[in-house]
């Protein structure tokens, strides 16, 4: 998988969750997975996310984080060209 996320991503994501309800994660993420394939993509709570980090995209329903795989761990990054994913967080959710 190559790095980098690009800013179309985050719109495709950020329209696809804002236009349909959001059943469970688990749901969410097979919509996600299936309608942006070949991406690496996460969804958990706003809960699950430090508050401290920055998202490199949000709107009413969610926030997006990037995520970097490196050195055999996942972590989020500010850096979108160091990205290989996403994680979805979704505002007011405990799942």
């Amino acid at each position: 998988m190559t790095a980098g996320v690009a800013a179309e991503l985050l719109d495709g994501v950020l329209a696809h969750v804002a236009s349909a309800p959001v059943g469970t994660y688990e749901a969410l993420l097979a919509e996600l997975r299936a309608a942006f394939p070949g991406r690496h993509i996460s969804v958990c709570g706003e809960d699950d996310v430090s508050p401290r980090l920055k998202p490199a995209a949000e709107n009413a329903v969610c926030q997006i984080y990037y995520v970097a795989s490196g050195e055999h761990c996942l972590s989020l990054t500010n850096d979108a060209a160091a990205a290989t994913g996403i994680v979805v967080a979704l505002r007011g959710e405990d799942d």
